[in-house]
């Protein structure tokens, strides 16, 4: 962190033991399920309910498919269905066949309504416009972005990019080889519903996974249910490629590029009626890893490899098995100055990562959905000096574990969209840090440490219809981290969606509170004694707690989707991270308060004269942070004043793209 010039105690909330009892007797839906919701009602022409007709649901990225027949109402629904883009259809007797095509949010219900067309003696299909893509329940506005929109986007199925996000989400940007989103880069990442934890902050590089392996992302930058997680600044959401989209099918990908680099990979997949598997091989390497500190590019290779499975079985028409695993390594060069090469500087980091999710995924009766979802997660990165450094050689070896599990209970009416659930998480580390000093001095300084953390999380939500133009949603998430301290946290989370008649347009109103567990791994013992002696503080890292406030206004129009928000971040013990020296070894700190607030729109087109689409993000915010650290290790003083901007602090980001066919251009702009 570098500004620019410009519980008190109290009782557990879920012990242990009642959280363990919950896991057991009540299982249910995933902490951000994978899956949603679609509700429909059809009207021969006259607006009478159109009884016995036949819907049948497709996706639009594979070869999934269900099918349901209107009741005496004319209303269907169809339930755990997957995220993402899908084609709905209705036949009936006497009536041509129409289709729309709605998008399917996690936790969430879309909505679709038909009225149907007498039939013309030609028996021609009628298929009607996308309509608009617009949650008219949600207090979120939340993006999709598909496999299809990845590939088409300039270097987004690169390994290392973020750019399927950078390039769709306002208030998104990479600083320091970091995402930030919202002015923060603790954000969560989900596979398939099921979370791959991670406490470090900025302690890896490496990406979790190829987006080359990902059938859709569901982003979302703030408004959070009670059910989704914990990280105040973006929740991705991943459905990975599952197979369904393949028969016996097989890809090699290979590229080059300027500072030799290359991004290839080779996958697999095929399904029948039940089974559906997927597989994959990458690797990847660059001249142009990370960031540099000059406009020379020295001492900077990258590269890194690892394989992707995804296997999906239907054991019943009410019962889904899920797993998902992946491994990878890669390996930087840490980049250097021109003063740093003619020093001899040969700093590197190597990272490795690993995952395994699982999910039993059961529909009942009466509406009800339940899942369990156990997890694992095993994290390791190693930043090691060259014998030639001066005047010292650092190492920081830090290896996480993190395994637990989730369990949810859905319940899903005419009028009720409620969920509840509890996630147990379990963290072990061991980290080794050193410095040794080259100088003469004799100095070495060598700490090792295994700290160990739990945190329990219940959560309780509901999404009520009050009219047909107005939904409520109020939930609370309860959180207990005990490590070398112990926090609690009541985070209530309560919004609004309206949708204003006859214009179709949605005005959104959300308030919610966060806390965010502390990273585990700093520096402490004999390092911490030496730090203080040179001059430097510790204290003690605690959670981030967040306050936020945000509305909106989505308006669609004729498939056009146009989006403006308004957002307001209060923290305090804001998380961040400073640099030792030039070392590139990133320590956490915390900082008194930080306020983050600004402005932020999306544009998406439909798909024009069925050639191409136009997409824009756009976001003005200011990041400010306020008082002194309240955690973790330097000798930093705030500047004078009140508050003062943080070095992350990006006041205007754009992005913009066109595709046609084959060919797109993408205009890019940041720090305007």
């Amino acid at each position: 962190m570098i500004p620019r010039a410009e519980t008190s105690p109290m009782r557990s909330i879920l012990s242990i033991a009642t959280a363990v009892w919950l896991l057991v007797f009540l299982p249910g839906a995933a902490l951000a399920t994978v899956f949603g919701s679609v509700r429909g009602l059809v009207h021969d022409p006259q607006h009478r309910p159109t009884q016995g007709a036949m819907i049948t649901m497709r996706s639009t990225t594979n070869d999934w498919e269900q099918t349901a027949t209107t009741d005496e109402n004319g209303e269907f629904q169809f339930s755990s269905i997957p995220i993402g883009e899908y084609s709905v259809s209705v036949s009936a007797a006497g009536f041509t066949e129409s289709r729309q095509t709605v998008i399917v949010g996690g936790g969430s219900v879309a909505k679709v309504h038909f009225q149907l067309a007498i039939a013309s003696a030609r028996e021609d299909v009628q298929v009607s416009a996308t309509p608009d893509a617009v949650d008219t329940d949600s207090s979120a506005a939340p993006g999709f972005v598909t496999r299809a929109q990845i590939a088409r986007t300039p270097g987004a199925e690169d390994t290392n990019s973020m750019a399927m996000i950078t390039d769709y989400v306002p208030s998104a940007y990479v600083v320091h080889d970091q995402l930030y989103v919202r002015g923060g880069h603790q954000v969560e990442w989900l596979i398939d519903g099921v979370p791959v934890p991670d406490a470090n902050i900025g302690g890896n590089v490496g990406p979790r996974f190829d987006p080359k392996d990902i059938d859709t992302v569901e982003m979302q930058r703030g408004g959070y249910s009670a059910e989704y997680g914990d990280r105040t600044y973006g929740v991705f959401n991943v459905v990975t490629r599952s197979g369904f989209e393949s028969n016996r099918t097989a890809e090699i990908v290979v590229s080059y590029g300027s500072y030799y680099t290359t991004n290839d990979q080779v996958n697999f997949g095929d399904h029948s009626d039940r089974l559906a598997y997927y597989g994959s091989i990458n690797g990847n390497r660059s001249n142009l890893g990370l960031e540099t500190p000059t406009t020379s590019v020295l001492h900077d290779l990258e590269g890194g490899g690892g394989g992707f499975t995804s296997l999906i079985f239907n054991a019943t028409p009410a019962d889904q098995l899920r797993l998902v695993a992946s491994v990878r390594g890669d390996h930087y060069q840490v980049p250097n100055s021109p003063d740093d090469q003619a020093a001899g500087i040969r700093d590197t980091e190597r990272e490795s990562d690993a995952f395994l999710n699982f999910s039993w995924v059961h529909k009942a009766s009466h509406g009800l959905v339940l899942t369990l979802s156990p997890f694992y997660h095993y994290n390791r990165a190693v930043y090691e000096g060259a014998p030639s450094d001066q005047p010292l050689i650092p190492r920081d070896d830090r290896t996480s574990n993190y395994f637990g599990g989730i369990a949810n209970l859905a319940f899903l009416s005419a009028k009720h969209n409620a969920r509840a659930g509890v996630q147990l998480t379990g963290q072990r580390d061991q980290s080794l840090f050193a410095l040794t000093a080259t100088d003469g001095s004799g100095l070495a300084v060598r700490e090792t440490r295994s700290p160990n953390a739990n945190t329990e999380t219940g959560y309780f939500e509901d999404q009520y219809k009050v009219r047909s133009w107005l939904t409520l949603n109020g939930g609370v998430r309860l959180t207990r981290f005990s490590g070398d301290s112990t926090e609690t946290a009541v985070d209530p989370r309560a919004g609004a969606a309206l949708r204003i008649p006859r214009l179709g347009w949605v005005l959104r109103a959300f308030y919610g509170r966060y806390y965010q567990a502390p990273p585990l791994t700093t520096v402490g013992g004999p390092w911490q004694a030496f730090a203080i002696a040179q001059g430097f503080g510790f204290l003690s890292l605690r959670g981030e707690r967040d306050e936020q406030h945000e509305f909106g206004l989505s308006i669609p129009l004729r498939g056009w989707s146009v989006d403006v928000s308004n957002f307001r971040t209060g923290a305090r013990n804001f998380f961040d991270h400073i640099p030792l020296g030039n070392s590139s070894i990133f320590l956490p700190v915390t900082i008194a308060g930080a306020r983050i607030r600004g402005w932020e729109g999306t544009v998406h087109s439909p798909r024009l004269f069925d050639r191409g689409e136009i997409h824009l993000a756009y976001s003005h915010m200011y990041v400010e942070g306020k008082g002194g650290l309240t955690g973790g290790l330097t000798e930093f003083a705030p500047p004078g004043g009140d508050y003062f901007f943080l070095d992350h602090d990006q006041r205007d980001t754009l992005a913009t793209g066109f595709t046609f066919d084959t060919q797109e251009i993408s205009l890019l702009a940041r720090g305007l």
